[in-house]
């Protein structure tokens, strides 16, 4: 069996469930524990998992609207943007995109009009952001 091959049959089990203990992922992906633990120390090591979240069902989630935002910078302000993004407690996570927009932010607010206001008084006032896009999240389908 090759490294790639255990690696990546750990990584799958952590990706469907990342609160799985050390002796489910070694039942599942046919490993000992000791290996588990070696291949996710290294995993961790290097940058490939970088943390461990819960999925959430936006439909169900209380008091709280989910959007992905797609975000344009202009490029020679990019860095700055992206890190002025990074230090907003509202926005959950940002991911580098090739798609439509150069950035798409998960942003989180109470509901449509605070995740407005978010946009408005925060995000289109970073220097080098020159639109969001939002995108309200509705129902987890998987």
């Amino acid at each position: 069996m090759s490294t790639q091959a255990t690696e990546d049959r750990i990584l799958e089990v952590l990706e469907e469930d990342a609160q799985a203990s050390y002796a489910e992922i070694a039942e599942r992906a046919d490993v000992s524990k000791p290996t588990v633990r070696k291949y996710i120390n290294q995993l961790e090591e290097d940058g490939v998992i970088v943390g461990y979240s819960a999925d959430i069902d936006p439909k169900k989630l209380s008091s709280k609207t989910i959007a992905m935002v797609g975000i344009d910078v202009s490029s020679e302000r990019y860095v700055e943007a992206t890190k002025a993004l990074k230090d907003l407690d509202e926005v959950e996570a940002l991911y580098s995109s090739s798609g439509d927009h150069m950035l798409m932010a998960e942003v989180r607010a109470a509901d449509g009009d605070a995740l407005g206001e978010i946009i408005s008084d925060q995000l289109l006032e970073i220097d080098g952001v020159t639109a969001a896009h939002p995108s309200f999240l509705q129902e987890r389908l998987k």
